[in-house]
């Protein structure tokens, strides 16, 4: 696997938001109500308080008329407990819309964040740690769920606490409601620059996150290697200095996050200092009641309570964003494959093919073809050979589009393949490719991956056409027997025998065979020729092959050098001429260097 890159965009909340709210936006009405009941019974905190405010000054000045102050005192009580049910009422009814919108929009993200990761090219997939991509997908969608439970439970909270409160205690004591105005200002300022800061410490956490997971899946996905190379102990240490490192960064990011509660301990201190000051130097005044003094010292708990959770809250809140920075950093990774943005209809009708003077460069810089033109006729069937680094690979992979060519272009049936969407592109060719890849699926899954709608029928002919049917059959499970991740059950000529019966069902006009019996033995080898032979026919065929014995049948043979055609012809004409590339691979070959 290809090595990450760590440079990272700047993190930005508003490229973030840019990804998440399309799938929010779909329950906006849903959002919009929860927001409204959340609010209601929000305001409850703050409208209870004016009832115990009146129930203490009827309490100062009860000496008066006891009677008629009991009555008081009781439509008080009724209307408090009154406000309670209907608080816990409401905070039933908020939680359940909030459940309900965030199971939708986490659905959605599921959905979108997976068909964006697939829009990316092969070569995207080459070069990432398929491990690392299923961490920030699930962590990309797991912080969205914080963030939100983060900005209903806290910030939304916050904001409406502080709104109620400051406009009820404008009207009972403007000098304590300028001095909570002023404080809290400061706080979120202060609060705010430090979180800001924190960022970077979370988005280093984050990368290591990653890191972890994608270090994890290449030691799981290739443990045969590890193993037989008896690297145990050299990998368990590789991953404690990746984990070591890993743990450097949180506990900078940790660190940084308990100065900032230290900072919001000190601001809260000062501000219980001097709003307790301030309103006994007004209740000696005479300028506030009693109630007032009970009232404010109320506020000041709950408010201090949420601002305290602000603080945290943000610093949660900012630590989740920079959990989904990285998943937004791929979505926002230009995708080097794209489809036209208008394709045409697929006119394949036989399946010519034409390579029409096609350059391609690598990324590097490196020329790996440079005019390069050459046709198969349809039906043809054309074999590939040359010394490794030849370019009998990159014809493939220029063929199915999973690299562009730089100059000139690809047609079949004199049709652009840059013209066509990549999937008709894709229906169009049968691609066996040297290491298939199973899914850990059932074998019938596996087989008729190109048809999902094979009948069982079609899938046994296919496997019977392929030789797999005979070991399948020797299987418990049969056709319905799990393959293990990426076909591990299975040996290396059973995964390929799958693969061909896979491309025998999907029955394109095209067929590609990228060292298609490489992991065969020759007894294996010669059975599937013939499968391999009535799969062929009537088919355009390219077979890239290093055993040139799996090739001598071909309608015609291409000899690459230095990705040019250095010789074609049929087999017995390549094999006559003296001093050719062809003729010296064969006898290499047949001379057993190379075992045929």
């Amino acid at each position: 696997m290809g090595i990450e890159k760590t440079t990272q965009p700047a993190f930005s909340f508003k490229r973030i938001m840019r990804h998440v709210w399309p799938d929010m936006r779909l329950s906006r009405g849903l959002l919009a109500g929860l927001l409204f009941v959340f609010t209601i019974r929000i305001s409850n905190d703050i409208i209870r308080p004016l009832f115990f405010k009146r129930i203490i000054d009827i309490l100062s000045f009860a000496e008066a008329d006891r009677l008629a102050s009991a009555q008081q005192l009781l439509v008080l009580v009724a209307i408090i407990a009154s406000l309670n049910v209907a608080s816990a009422g409401l905070g039933r009814l908020s939680k359940y819309m909030h459940l309900l919108f965030e199971v939708k929009v986490i659905e959605r993200l599921r959905n979108s964040t997976f068909a964006k990761i697939e829009r990316h090219s092969q070569t995207f997939f080459s070069n990432t740690f398929a491990g690392s991509l299923v961490t920030k997908s699930r962590r990309f969608v797991g912080a969205f769920e914080s963030m939100f439970d983060v900005f209903i439970y806290n910030m939304w909270n916050v904001m409406v606490v502080i709104a109620g409160a400051l406009i009820v205690l404008v009207q009972e004591s403007p000098e304590i409601a300028a001095i909570l105005f002023v404080w809290m200002v400061v706080f979120v300022a202060i609060v705010s620059y430090c979180v800001h800061l924190k960022v970077r410490y979370d988005l280093e956490e984050a990368r290591f996150d990653s890191k972890i997971g994608g270090r994890l899946a290449d030691v799981f996905g290739n443990n045969v290697a590890v193993k037989t190379f008896a690297s145990d102990e050299r990998e368990a240490t590789s991953f404690a200095r990746l984990v070591h490192d890993a743990a450097g960064k949180m506990r900078k990011a940790w660190f940084f996050g308990n100065k900032i509660d230290g900072i919001q301990a000190i601001l809260v201190v000062v501000a219980q200092g001097v709003l307790l000051y301030s309103m006994i130097k007004l209740w000696i005044a005479g300028t506030i009641s009693t109630g007032t003094v009970v009232l404010t010292q109320t506020y000041m708990v709950i408010i201090f309570d949420r601002m305290w959770d602000l603080g945290n809250s943000l610093t949660k809140f900012m630590k989740s964003a920079a959990d989904m920075q990285e998943m937004v950093d791929i979505f926002e990774t230009p995708i080097d494959i794209r489809d036209p943005a208008n394709p045409e209809p697929l006119r394949v009708m036989q399946g010519g093919i034409r390579f029409a003077s096609v350059g391609f460069l690598y990324p590097n810089g490196k020329t790996v073809f440079s005019g390069l033109s050459f046709a198969i006729a349809p039906g043809e069937r054309v074999g590939l050979v040359g010394r490794s680094g030849a370019g009998k690979s990159t014809i493939t992979k220029l063929l199915l589009r999973f690299n562009d060519v730089t100059s000139g272009a690809i047609l079949i049936d004199d049709q652009d393949i840059r013209a066509i969407s990549q999937n008709d592109l894709h229906r169009t060719i049968s691609y066996v490719p040297q290491e298939p890849v199973l899914f850990h699926r059932t074998l019938r899954e596996n087989i008729s991956y190109g048809k999902p709608d094979a009948t069982m029928e079609e899938i046994m002919e296919a496997a019977h056409r392929a030789h797999a049917h005979e070991f399948i059959g020797e299987l418990e499970h049969g056709y319905d027997t799990y393959v293990g991740e990426r076909g591990v059950k299975l040996s290396g000529g059973e995964r390929q025998r799958i693969a061909i019966a896979r491309a025998i069902l999907k029955d394109s006009p095209i067929l590609v065979l990228d060292e298609a019996t490489s992991a065969l033995d020759s007894h294996s080898e010669a059975r599937i020729q013939d499968a391999f032979g009535e799969l062929m026919r009537g088919k355009t065929t390219v077979v890239i092959a290093h055993r040139l014995s799996t090739i001598q049948k071909m309608d015609r043979i291409i000899v690459l050098d230095a990705g040019a055609i250095v010789e074609e012809g049929a087999h017995d004409e390549l094999l006559a001429r003296v001093g050719g590339i062809y003729r010296e691979m064969w006898h290499l070959q047949a001379g057993g260097f190379i075992a045929a």
